[in-house]
């Protein structure tokens, strides 16, 4: 057989196996394509938003007077409690004023017996008529200045006693260490970053939800959006799912111009405290949607920027119609916005390898 022949062989082979739509004779296949009768269902459709961990109560600790760092009596990651010592600045300086100012009040407290007795005293001469008046009114003068100056000395100590206090640096909170970028020997000041310290009893995980989903959920009421949310999952970024539920515990008052986007908090328990302020993961927020269109993802073809669905006609044959189609969260399904309707019949398996027009729905044979 020539080359010329076998060409000719094989066209005529080919037009005998296709079946094709509006011309010719239909030739049987001996199997039809997968199809879908289109219908409408409830669905759970998991929102997902990044999220970044924050503990509910992170403080940052910072000197409050400047001096040498003594002491540094924490590790970086080391649990600790409220009122255990974090560090230790050089008191000394603290010290030296203290004693200062208490003996400085000491003086003042001195000056101001002699003062109230010297007062006392010209009252009673006063009375006899011993002094004159301008005596008495000079003498109550001194005592008030006296009393005014312990007063003042003992507001120093006070001051003194404070500083004092802030050499030793302790913990506001119960939490988790952060970083340390400090050493002992350093010079601090107010303005000096010691570390992170992340009360971590609970953990907020910050993200963005747009404004619609917030005021679907709310349904009208100014206060009931939060509590018309359901419990949220938060996700690692190695996909792990954390064991603790949280809910959605405040959302901020004003939209982002930017975003149209307000930024929401959920809470999550943390007994075990393996959650760290930084983390950063996935908020899936599970919404029930009622009567929508689901079909899965290979019933639609991608084309340039389109998306289509091959609808069966009377005829059996299959022609596209653009649909528009949104993500519920699954690998497998997707919600169809518009260009579908209940009722339609629609191809699934080998959707992407039909051809407008072409025949899916082919009879049974009947056996003999």
């Amino acid at each position: 057989m020539s080359t010329k022949q076998q060409s000719l062989f094989f066209l005529a082979l080919s037009a005998l196996l296709l079946s094709s739509c509006g011309g010719g004779e239909q030739v049987p296949a001996p199997t039809s394509y997968q199809t879908l009768t289109i219908a409408k269902s409830d669905i759970t459709v998991p929102l997902k938003y990044s999220a970044t961990l924050k503990g509910t109560s992170d403080v940052t600790i910072k000197p409050q007077i400047s001096g040498q760092l003594m002491e540094v009596c924490i590790t970086e990651g080391q649990q600790v409690k409220k009122g255990k010592v974090l560090f230790r600045i050089d008191s000394r300086n603290a010290q030296l004023e203290l004693e200062s100012a208490e003996a400085n009040l000491l003086s003042a407290q001195a000056q101001e017996s002699s003062a109230k007795l010297e007062f006392e005293s010209n009252q009673n001469l006063y009375a006899k008529n011993i002094v004159s008046k301008y005596v008495l009114d000079n003498a109550e003068n001194q005592y008030k200045q006296a009393k005014a100056s312990v007063a003042q000395y003992q507001a120093a100590v006070n001051r003194a006693r404070v500083n004092l206090g802030y050499c030793t640096i302790t913990a506001p909170v119960d939490g988790v260490i952060g970083s340390i970028p400090v050493f002992a020997g350093d010079q601090v000041d107010p303005s000096t970053y010691l570390t992170l310290l992340s009360g971590n009893a609970k953990m907020y995980a910050e993200f963005s939800v747009s404004e619609s989903v917030l005021e679907e959920r709310a349904n009208g009421e100014a206060d009931g959006a939060l509590e018309n949310f359901p419990d949220v999952t938060f996700f690692f970024r190695s996909g792990t799912e954390y064991n603790q539920k949280g809910r959605i515990t405040s959302v901020t008052g004003t939209v982002d111009r930017t975003t149209g986007a307000l930024t929401c908090k959920a809470t999550f328990p943390n007994p075990n405290g393996v959650l760290y302020s930084g983390i950063q993961g996935t908020v899936v927020i599970p919404f029930d949607v009622k009567d929508v269109i689901v079909v899965p993802q290979n019933a639609i073809v991608r084309l340039q920027n389109k998306s289509l669905a091959y609808k069966v006609g009377p005829d059996s044959c299959a022609y596209s119609t653009i649909v528009e189609t949104a993500g519920i969260g699954s690998d497998r399904n997707l919600v169809v916005m518009s260009g579908l309707e209940v009722g339609d019949v629609i191809v699934t398996e080998g959707a992407n390898n039909l051809v407008e027009g072409q025949k899916v729905l082919f009879p049974t044979e009947k056996e003999d």
